[in-house]
Order: C-alpha cells, then structure tokens, then sequence
C-alpha cells in the first residue's frame, strides 16, 4: 500500500474541513435565504423551433439563448403529456397521467370550465403550502385543467392568478368560442387589446415585484399561451384567422405588422415570448434576486402537424408531432437557470421529464411531498447541478390515446394501437426513429414490453387501492 506524504495528508484533510465548513454555511444560507423559484412553459414550441437546438432556425430568441448561456440545455427532456391539458396537469401534479387520471385534452367550453383535473389531486402550490418559508404562489397563464368552483387555480393553492381558463384563446381579445375566457382570480376581466404574453408577463413582474419588496420568497408558474394559433372559433368573425403578434415583435425581422408570410408571422409570435421573458429575467436583476432564483423553461409538447408540413414550425431531427408518442411529440426544448448551482452554458443529455419539477420545487423550498399519494417524477437538481450524469428514472412510461411508449436506456419500445406489435429504436443511433429495428432484436422487444405491462399493472393495481381507500373515507 501506498501512503500519501504528511504534509499531503494535511491538506487533504484541511480541504475537505474547509469544503466541510462551506457546504454547511451554504445550507444555513439557503434556510435564510430560500431560492425563488420560477417555472415557465411555452405553448407547441417544436424541438427544432428554436437556434440552440436547430442551427437552421431564423426565430431570433437573445433573451433565451442568453439563458442557456448563464445554465443549462436540456437536450433529452420530456413532456409526460403529448397535448397541452395532460401536459400541465402532469408538471402540476408529478404524476404520469394514468395516475392523476386527466388523460385527454379538454375541449370547449364545457370541458375547459368542468372539474378537469381531479380535486383530490395535490398541485405544486398546495405542496409548497408545507415549505416552512411561506412561499407567496402565483400563477400566470393558460390553465386548460378545468375551471369549475374547486378546480381554479386560487381554489387549488395559488395565491393569485390572472389567466386564461381555456387552452388557445385569441391572444388579443381573450375571447374563447364566442366566451370573454380571462381571468384574474375567478373574476371575469375584460382587457381587449392586450397582447396576452405580455398580459402575462407583468402581471408575473407584478407578483414578483411586490413579494420581493416584502422579503418573502415566491413560486411564479408563467404558462404562456402562445405561440399556440388562436383557432377559427376563437376568431372575432371579421377578423382574418393569422398568427397573432404584437407590432413591435416585427421589428428584429424588419417585418411589417401586415407581413402575410405565415411562417414569419410565427417568427414574430415567439420573438414576442422571447422578448417577454428578457423583461422577467430583467426585472430580476434589477430587484436584486437574480442569483438566488431557480428558472426552469420547456415547451408543454412538440409541434403539430399541420404547421410542420407546411414549414412553419419544425420539431427536427425529431419525428412526429404533437399527441403522438414519437419523439417529436415528447421531447422537446428545456433550460434551467440557478447561478453558483447550475454551470453556466452547460449541455445535460440525461433523460429527465416534466413530472420531476414536483418534488425539485419540493427541495428547493425544504417543503413536504404528499405522504398519501405516488409521487413518479424525481429531484433533478443532482443533474442540473452536475452531481450526477445518471437518469434518476431507469425508464419513462408513455400512454396517449392509441399510442403506447416505453424509454429503456438508448432502447425506445411505440405502437400505435394495443393491437399493433411493438417498434423499436435505439435512440442514440437512431435519434429521427427512421429504422424500426424490432424484427432483429425480438429479445429486446419482449424484455421492454415487459417493463411496460409491468407499469402499466402497478398503476391499475394503485388505482383500485386508491378507490377503495376513498369508498372507506
């Protein structure tokens, strides 16, 4: 054996008093100081969408490329919902989606002012309800889980709101299926003529501004609307059906307002989100609390469809799109900011998911997870802050509508319907899913299927123990 020389052995011991020493100032320091934490999630931004994951993008986004640059580019992060409700339900909850059970998009104006997301299910504010440190929570945004007395968002934890109850509502006149659809609290407001990121955006400022004036930490959750197209029944009926951006989001293209072109319209329309978060992010500085603030940004699922073919939007290299279950509907755009934690411009490929953002504000703000409920997504500050480069998940489990999907290391298991055999991919070879490779890897099939019906039976078997435990209280 070898032995270190003394005065070796010395420093060694005296580095790790000192790391000691740090570490545990930097606890006391964050019991006094707990992070802000800030959650914002855009609406149908594709993979390729934006320049930091499509060299070949012409959306011009500083303000976001400037918050990769100061932390963290998630290049292997997922939605757990292919569409916009089953996304927000599954951020809010960190339960996948046949556990919370709200597994379909809402629709009209039924569905978007019923009970959408179970009442007995605990959201991200409710749990924060615990931290010690008496988060102010508020949310600002689109809502689209349901808005029946019980079901909005200050009847669920969140101290205030000013929003949106539906999913796609026109971006000026906030109008949804012939219904005036925003909110402040659970008061019907009329704010015509504001453009609805921006909406969102300073009332976001606002909420920021006052708590951080009274010392008391926050949770923001910044749901923007766009670039979601509005849709025709959401149209004033004299108004042309176009991609809806404010005059000035033109100007970085030298654009006209009356420019037609549909895809630089869409430009415009995230140049807007982008140039509403450089004023989040600005506000921050200025207040003082930048430092101490967690951001984290993600797109709620990929691109459609209809805007892919015809080359407005682009969810490249991925396949798919929006409600499927190919990559292109699931993985999707992700930063996260948190300076002194989270290294700056660094690149984190580990396969990571919405739900996990649950139990991180959790430890963030040193407060309690629900002890009566299955929690499925994980802390993933070890691998934002560079602790770990190991998936805390060992698979990711996917169901929507027809589609079926399992994650297994590089390995990737998808059918399109429970009577259709399984494909499968290896994603680090085969990241646009072009090669289905199940008939050469039969054993790799059986053992990855095997996963899946094995979730699939825990979540089912959970469920029934869950109604029976409600039938007896």
């Amino acid at each position: 054996m070898k032995y270190l020389p003394i005065h070796a052995g010395i420093n060694i011991i005296t580095a790790f008093f000192l790391f000691t020493i740090t570490v545990f100032a930097q606890t006391k320091n964050n019991e006094k100081n707990p992070p802000n934490i800030l959650i914002i999630t855009v609406d149908n931004i594709g993979y390729g969408d934006l320049p930091m994951y499509n060299k070949d993008s012409p959306i011009i986004t500083p303000n976001l490329e400037q918050l990769a640059a100061d932390g963290a580019k998630l290049t292997s992060f997922y939605t757990a919902g292919a569409t916009c409700t089953v996304s927000r339900a599954s951020l809010l909850t960190g339960r996948i989606p046949r556990r919370h059970q709200l597994v379909n998009q809402l629709g009209g104006i039924s569905g978007n002012y019923g009970v959408g997301l179970r009442q007995s299910e605990v959201i991200i504010p409710r749990m924060l309800e615990s931290s010690p440190h008496q988060y102010a929570t508020g949310a600002f945004g689109k809502w689209n889980i349901g808005f029946a007395p019980g079901s909005r968002p200050t009847d669920r934890g969140f101290d205030e709101y000013l929003g949106i109850a539906s999913g796609n509502a026109d971006h000026f006149t906030h109008v949804y299926a012939g219904k005036k659809d925003l909110y402040h609290n659970t008061e019907s407001i009329n704010r015509t003529g504001e453009y609805s990121t921006d909406l969102f955006a300073n009332a976001a400022i606002d909420f920021i501004e006052k708590n951080t004036d009274q010392s008391i930490p926050w949770f923001v959750y910044l749901p923007f609307d766009a670039p979601h197209h509005p849709g025709d029944r959401n149209i004033d009926p004299d108004a042309e059906n176009i991609w809806q951006a404010p005059d000035y989001a033109f100007e970085p293209y030298g654009l006209s307002p009356r420019e037609e072109d549909p895809q630089k319209r869409f430009n415009a329309v995230v140049t807007a989100v982008d140039m509403a978060i450089g004023r989040v992010m600005k506000k921050l500085e200025e207040l003082g609390v930048a430092e101490n603030t967690f951001i984290f940004f993600y797109s709620d699922n990929g691109a459609f469809y209809p805007y892919i073919e015809s080359g407005i939007q682009s969810n490249a290299p991925l396949k798919g799109a929006g409600v499927t279950l190919w990559e292109g509907g699931i993985r999707i755009p992700a930063l996260a900011r948190w300076p002194g934690k989270i290294r700056e411009g660094s690149v984190i490929d580990t396969r990571l998911w919405s739900l996990d953002l649950f139990p991180t504000c959790a430890k963030l703000a040193n407060a309690k997870m629900p002890e009566d409920r299955f929690i499925d997504g994980k802390n993933l500050l070890p691998n934002l802050t560079g602790e770990t480069i190991h998936s805390p998940h060992s698979t990711l489990f996917f169901e929507y509508r027809n589609f079926s999907a399992l994650h297994w290391g590089d390995w990737k298991i998808l059918r399109e319907g429970d009577d259709e055999d399984w494909q499968l991919y290896n994603l680090n070879e085969d990241l646009s899913e072009s090669n289905n490779i199940a008939a050469d890897n039969e054993e790799k099939v059986i053992k990855l299927s095997a996963a899946f019906e094995q979730k699939k039976d825990e979540i089912n078997n959970y469920l029934k123990i869950e109604h029976m435990f409600q039938k007896e209280n």
